[in-house]
């Protein structure tokens, strides 16, 4: 059954005043186990035919029903390994044929398209850096136009929501209707404990916004180390997240790409046993009581934030009748770091307070602004 739904925007992100876009969308219909999500897996690159039929086989005795190989590779610098084309695309069939296995690949251009179609690619990946390129996608959208094809879109490498979102619609707006976004986290100058920063916030507001639109998490790729595969898939059951699409190699310590985050197909057997998959429909009234006391709080904060908005203003119109400037430095300091410390005496992340009173203070420098600007 064909569902409509609309992916509204906040007020004052798109400059026009186009009407919200419709995305008119079906099941994917792809093959998993009952109650379980579905899970795409295979190595980052179709190295060689023998290691694509190595690991093809391996991953279909654990019961593995979509088998993803990487033929064009968008490396971040030149000289890596970029995939071996059109050459590969025929161990993929060959996989598909030993196996019964779905295969896939990620394609970046109408050429790409053209031939993964004549190959028999059951579904088709976009990757991050095409989805971040509204030109890229437009090209794509109409090379696949009078398909039926499933895609599978990445989120852009920065975190974008509206270009997330868009790139789903030039497909969708093609005649593709089974679509589904992939959340491979979003690159970051500072890497620490991830390769790309999850942000479950973006993937979650997506869901909001499209709750029919499944969404696939790519843990191998927020991680970037194989040790975090597992914490990370768990993560993403926890969030109701639909499917995993997860970098599988037969010998992982010897892969021409991304060999740091590739497990083998019995590691991923192992994963994929361990993992609580959470009922998402099931409510109590012990739940929906403890919802109520939790919209109570947010009034409540509401009316201690426009409260605190008040006394910024009446700040802001002293300091226009003795010439002060609004921003003082000193004081925004103190909050920040008696917050911070305030919050994690009470359980909370001091990035996590600090986030939110530098959003407090940008709004009353606002407030302020427009007392003094009278």
């Amino acid at each position: 059954m064909n569902t409509t739904f609309t992916a509204r925007r906040p007020h004052g992100v798109e400059k026009n005043n186009r009407p919200p876009m419709e995305l008119e969308l079906q099941p994917l219909a792809l093959p998993c186990d009952g109650g379980r999500p579905f899970v795409i897996a295979g190595p980052c690159s179709a190295e060689t035919e023998e290691q694509v039929m190595t690991t093809a086989t391996q991953l279909a005795a654990k019961g593995c029903h979509i088998f993803r190989a990487g033929v064009w590779k968008p490396r971040t610098k030149p000289g890596g390994f970029e995939g071996n084309g059109e050459k590969a695309l025929p161990w993929l069939k060959r996989a598909k044929e030993k196996t019964g296995m779905l295969i896939t690949t990620e394609v970046a251009t109408p050429e790409h398209v053209e031939l993964a179609l004549k190959y028999g690619i059951d579904l088709l990946w976009i990757g991050a850096r095409t989805t971040a390129n509204p030109f890229a996608m437009q090209a794509l959208a109409d090379s696949l136009r009078g398909t039926d094809i499933p895609v599978l879109v990445k989120n852009p490498v920065n975190p974008d929501l509206e270009l997330w979102i868009g790139a789903m619609e030039r497909i969708n707006q093609a005649g593709l209707k089974r679509i589904a976004a992939i959340h491979r986290g979003f690159s970051s100058f500072d890497k620490k404990l991830y390769r790309n920063l999850p942000m479950w916030q973006i993937p979650i507001e997506l869901h909001r916004r499209i709750p029919d639109l499944p969404i696939i998490c790519a843990p191998s790729h927020i991680g970037g180390r194989r040790e975090l595969i597992a914490p990370l898939c768990q993560q993403a059951m926890d969030l109701g997240m639909d499917g995993l699409i997860i970098e599988s190699h037969c010998d992982p310590e010897k892969a021409w790409s991304d060999a740091k985050q590739q497990i083998t197909p019995d590691m991923l057997d192992n994963i994929l046993s361990l993992l609580v998959i959470r009922d998402k429909s099931v409510t109590t009234e012990v739940i929906n009581e403890m919802r109520k006391q939790i919209d109570e709080l947010d009034n409540t904060i509401m009316e201690v934030l426009a409260k605190r908005m008040r006394i910024c203003r009446d700040i802001g119109q002293y300091k226009k009748e003795h010439n002060m400037t609004v921003l003082q430095a000193s004081r925004y300091n103190e909050i920040l770091d008696k917050r911070g410390a305030q919050g994690a005496l009470f359980g909370m992340s001091p990035e996590f307070v600090k986030e939110i009173f530098e959003a407090i203070h940008e709004e009353s420098v606002r407030q302020q602004m427009e007392v003094i600007n009278k």
